[in-house]
């Protein structure tokens, strides 16, 4: 396996929860050494976050600008070699492209940037690197998720006829309703988080799971999106009906305003011989429906599952694995990928994946705004 891949952190200090997972996600397979980073815009919190969670200040930066000039002049075997970006949504795509552009491999949070302008812009400078890039659509991690898409992919649905998938959350119910907290909160603001807060922040989530699972491409989207007050740019609940072909549709139900709702993200496909359940918050079960046939409710670790279900279980039968594992297996699928190893195109999101989800937010917005009207996909 060899050394261990030195990677660094943009963002994510303090008590980011994604910056939590992304920290105990690295450290899961013994893949990766987090060596510096930049954590937070202020140095004194930047410095001490670095001093709380033990690893050396030397190479802790006061800003991103100073993390690439430093680092570049290193010897190649021991600068960083990989990046995590944990910024709000606005500082993505510079970050990003300069990283690639410096020659850094990336691993990024969605949404990728905040146009799909920029994505397609930073799919032209990764194609002229030979850096690997990942999006963290965290979900795509969990071992039964990876079981359906092979499932899916052996035909044991058959020919996929309906898709519904339903992400709700309520965490927004209390802000949105106070104009200064509404005012305050970097996610309704367009400068920082884009066009779209919902859709952009949980929906694209849920497109990229259909995608994933599926195999499929959306090729078309018609939303009704919901902003609450007048004063409010950004959605915060909405409704996407979804195409895929003329007779294979679905729907994407998205909000933030679910009152009371934790993470409720269900994703349920159909197939002409058979259907699909998963609930992210009870996410070691999948239930298998079969026409005149009992239900089946598949589990992690058992032999009866695909290899890279099982690649991405740690645990024996019965012992839960949850949203750390998931993106445990994501930054194990980056490390394989960055050590020229032999990987499952399914263990980490592309950049590819980060620009469809761009695509989908900016014509799923342009659908609601021209008046509820059918938008196609590139």
């Amino acid at each position: 396996m060899g050394s261990k891949i030195r990677l660094g952190i943009l963002g994510g200090g303090g008590d980011s929860l994604i910056g939590v997972l992304h920290r105990v996600a690295l450290s899961m397979f013994d893949r990766y050494e987090l060596v510096g980073g930049v954590f937070n815009p202020k140095w004194e919190e930047n410095i001490g976050f670095a001093e709380q969670i033990g690893i050396s200040t030397g190479r802790v930066y006061k800003d991103f600008e100073t993390l690439i000039s430093e680092e570049v002049k290193l010897p190649k075997a021991e600068r960083m070699e990989v990046i995590s970006v944990l910024t709000p949504n606005f500082l993505h795509y510079p970050m990003a492209k300069k990283l690639l552009e410096n020659g850094f491999h990336v691993i990024c949070e969605k949404p990728l940037t905040t146009t799909y302008e920029e994505a397609l812009d930073l799919k032209k400078t990764k194609d002229l690197s030979n850096s690997i890039f990942a999006v963290t659509y965290t979900y795509t991690g969990y071992p039964m998720i990876r079981q359906m898409r092979k499932m899916i992919e052996e035909g044991e649905l058959g020919e996929i006829q309906k898709v519904d998938v339903q992400y709700f959350q309520g965490w927004i119910n209390p802000i949105i309703h106070d104009a200064e907290k509404r005012a305050a909160t970097w996610r309704l603001q367009p400068e920082k988080s884009g066009i779209s807060c919902c859709i952009g922040d949980i929906g694209t989530h849920a497109f990229d799971m259909i995608e994933f699972v599926t195999g499929l491409k959306v090729k078309q989207v018609l939303s009704d999106l919901n902003y609450v007050y007048q004063d409010n740019q950004m959605d915060v609940d909405g409704t996407v009906l979804i195409r895929f072909s003329e007779n294979v549709k679905g729907v994407i139900r998205a909000s933030q305003i679910a009152t009371g709702e934790e993470n409720s993200f269900i994703v349920k496909i159909y197939g002409k011989k058979a259907g699909l359940k998963w609930n992210q918050e009870n996410p070691n079960y999948v239930q298998y429906l079969q026409e005149g046939k009992a239900l089946t409710v598949l589990k992690p670790g058992h032999a009866y599952n695909s290899a890279l279900s099982l690649d991405g279980t740690k645990l024996p039968p019965g012992h839960p694995e949850g949203i750390f594992d998931a993106m445990g297996n994501i930054y194990k699928g980056v490390a394989k990928a960055i050590k020229g190893e032999t990987y499952d195109a399914a263990e980490y999101p592309s950049l590819e994946e980060g620009m469809r989800g761009m695509n989908f937010i900016e014509q799923t917005v342009a659908s609601h705004i021209e008046g509820n009207i059918w938008k196609e996909l590139d």
